[in-house]
């Protein structure tokens, strides 16, 4: 299913917040995260009720929940819910602990040309071309990477980095 990048932003919002939480999410927490008018989140959430991918909820505890289309159309398995590794993050002089899907390389064998793709579970919104960052250590080769972001791509949760420079322990 084809979604603009701001319909994946909203849907990778919406299924982050019910991963957190496992109930619904109300519209206007949705456009608070996304930066939204309210108005465009529950205009926005009619549609994809139309396509199958969120569910209304009734009530003063009620909101928004994905269904399994939605997990589908943003590749993301229900069932692995919060198995994304945990990582540490550090952006600016903040340290935080993030859910990562998948760190991917490019020109790894050109050290000034190699590139990183992470793709996280929750919204890179808070990053911005420029900003400096340091990725891990990976829970099984302790690796890190530190790098400066290059691109963002909010309705995938996708951070691309310029890496200066990648360090794992020896193992003997």
């Amino acid at each position: 299913m084809d979604l603009t990048s701001s319909q994946r932003e909203i849907l990778n919002t919406l299924v982050n917040g019910y991963e957190a939480t496992e109930s619904p999410m109300p519209a206007t927490e949705i456009a608070d995260v996304c930066d939204r008018h309210v108005g465009t989140i529950r205009n926005l959430m009619q549609m994809m009720k139309s396509l199958g991918l969120v569910e209304g909820v009734p009530g003063s505890e009620g909101g928004y929940v994905p269904t399994d289309a939605a997990f589908a159309a943003l590749d993301r398995d229900p069932e692995a819910s919060g198995d994304g590794e945990t990582l540490g993050l550090a952006h600016g002089y903040d340290r935080v602990d993030v859910a990562v899907e998948s760190i991917d390389f490019t020109n790894v064998h050109h050290p000034e040309k190699c590139r990183a793709t992470v793709t996280f579970r929750e919204s890179v919104t808070r990053f911005s071309v420029g900003d400096p960052v340091i990725v891990g250590p990976t829970p099984k080769s302790g690796l890190v990477i530190t790098g400066q972001v290059e691109a963002t791509d909010e309705g995938r949760n996708v951070l691309h980095l310029d890496v200066a420079r990648m360090e794992a322990p020896l193992e003997r």
